[in-house]
């Protein structure tokens, strides 16, 4: 489905039981933000999304964690960038040795 209709083609990839993971996944939040800040302190932000920790296929209730839609969009903006990073670094050539050098 196309992003247009409101609905993520990424969707299609959750296991049919995903509201009920979801839905754990909130409950066991409190229904709070469960990002750590860097002080060390919990977010105490309403949470209203749910994440994978380890982007992928595992959607166990361990894999997940419920944010607010800041510390998501930030956690997902680093993960984009993470990506991209690596997608260049496979275009890169790798240095190579000037000859006269032994």
């Amino acid at each position: 489905m196309p992003w247009s209709a409101g609905i993520s083609p990424r969707s299609q990839e959750l296991p049919p039981d995903w509201q009920t993971r979801r839905a754990n996944a909130k409950r066991r939040a409190a229904g709070r933000c469960e990002r750590i800040t860097p002080d060390g302190t919990r977010c105490n932000a309403r949470g209203n999304q749910c994440d994978h920790i380890i982007p992928g296929n595992n959607h166990s209730l361990d894999n997940l964690e419920w944010l607010c839609q800041p510390h998501h969009a930030a956690k997902s903006a680093a993960e984009g960038h993470d990506a991209m990073r690596a997608q260049r670094a496979k275009l890169r050539h790798p240095t190579e040795r000037h000859p006269g050098l032994a």
